[in-house]
């Protein structure tokens, strides 16, 4: 049996957007021409993320800017959720996937 493979997103006193998308582009090791916002993460989710799991820590450390943010990247990674769990149902080699926010 593989063993899962969980991503962890730090996100501790995190200040400013261009900080945020690159704690993401090294959590997720998304290639070095990520483009640090939100359509590029979209698209990376579905095309270069095997992880099975996201832990992501710190939101509550973050301005308020961010964490508000943070919402979009929630309702991403929520559409993640969704997608995996239906293919995941279909194909074998599709993994579920699931995050958790840890504070």
């Amino acid at each position: 049996m593989e063993e899962k493979k969980i991503i962890i997103l730090d996100l501790t006193d995190c200040k400013y957007l261009g900080e945020l998308h690159e704690r993401i582009r090294v959590a997720f090791d998304f290639p070095q021409w990520y483009g640090a916002n939100l359509s590029a993460f979209d698209d990376l989710m579905g095309t270069e993320c095997d992880a099975d799991e996201v832990e992501i820590l710190g939101i509550v450390t973050m301005p308020e800017d961010l964490q508000k943010y943070m919402h979009k990247i929630v309702a991403i990674l929520d559409k993640v959720v969704k997608e995996r769990k239906y293919y995941s149902s279909l194909y074998r080699h599709i993994k579920p996937f699931s995050y958790r926010i840890e504070d």
